[in-house]
């Protein structure tokens, strides 16, 4: 697709040495055209945010969410301190966050795969949805992570 936009601008530049005209409006009519055919539906993608005790359990976690193709990318966040209650008592403990992306279809399986590889009694696993960003990104993490 590329190939052939980038020869159909090559053969219009030329050719709009004599015609701007014809030029602009070729132009015009590629460039819509690139536009709608990757127009993001917002909500299609998602973010999770999964904590953990430590970058090990994280890093875990994270290789099998993109191996089992649940995510395309996971950032580690280190130095997160969460303060919470547990069982009537005030904890404060240092955790790592995870940035989970993802496709909102595939929240389910991902969610069951983080109980299932957690250490934690009750993990947390938290969503929200995107809705916009960087179109190319988007689009990879609709190519990386498959439809349910």
């Amino acid at each position: 697709m590329l190939r052939t936009t980038v020869q159909v601008v090559l053969v219009l530049s030329l050719a709009g040495v004599c015609m701007p005209p014809l030029l602009l409006t070729a132009w015009r009519s590629i460039v819509t055209m690139a536009a709608s055919s990757s127009t993001y539906v917002a909500g299609t993608h998602s973010m999770a945010f999964v904590t953990a005790p430590s970058q090990e359990v994280a890093k875990k976690i994270a290789g099998g969410l993109v191996k089992n193709k649940l995510a395309a990318c996971v950032n580690i966040i280190p130095g997160v301190v969460s303060v919470y209650e547990w069982e009537e008592k005030i904890n404060e403990d240092p955790e790592v966050i995870m940035m989970i992306k993802t496709r909102t279809s595939r929240l389910e399986e991902l969610t069951k795969y983080v109980r299932e590889n957690h250490p934690y009694d009750v993990c947390e696993v938290i969503s929200s949805k995107i809705d916009q960003g960087n179109p190319p990104y988007l689009d990879w993490i609709g190519q990386i992570v498959p439809e349910k």
